[in-house]
């Protein structure tokens, strides 16, 4: 039986690729706002992507909260530089950064990711 030689550094090259990739693809939680647990929030209700950023922003951080408070492990879940696909009630979304977890304004938007219920 014959082997395929390949050279070391290109299965390393390969697999370092598929662990980034995985990396990425799971660093992003997506938060549905129309979930029970999130839709009666006070800044969350009726938003939308159309809504103004710091309105949106404030919404976000909310999420973020009740998502940390529930979490198994809540000052080391959502760090700074964590992501959120957030998902508003009239299903547009849009991707938040977060900047400061004990900020009522700790998240920042992504410019360019808002999309409407059909662009998902």
């Amino acid at each position: 039986m014959k082997y395929k030689h390949t050279r070391p550094g290109a299965n390393l090259l390969v697999w370092g690729l598929v662990v980034v990739a995985y990396a990425a693809a799971a660093a992003t939680i997506v938060i549905e706002t129309r979930d029970p647990e999130y839709r009666d929030l006070t800044r969350v209700g009726h938003m939308t992507i159309h809504a103004p950023d710091d309105a949106r922003r404030l919404g976000a951080s909310q999420v973020a909260a009740l998502y940390r408070a529930r979490s198994g492990t809540p000052f080391s879940t959502l760090a700074p530089g964590s992501t959120i696909r957030v998902i508003w009630a009239d299903g547009s979304s849009e991707l938040v950064r977060i900047t400061d977890p004990s900020s009522p304004l700790g998240v920042r938007t992504v410019p360019g990711t808002q999309r409407m219920p059909a662009d998902r």
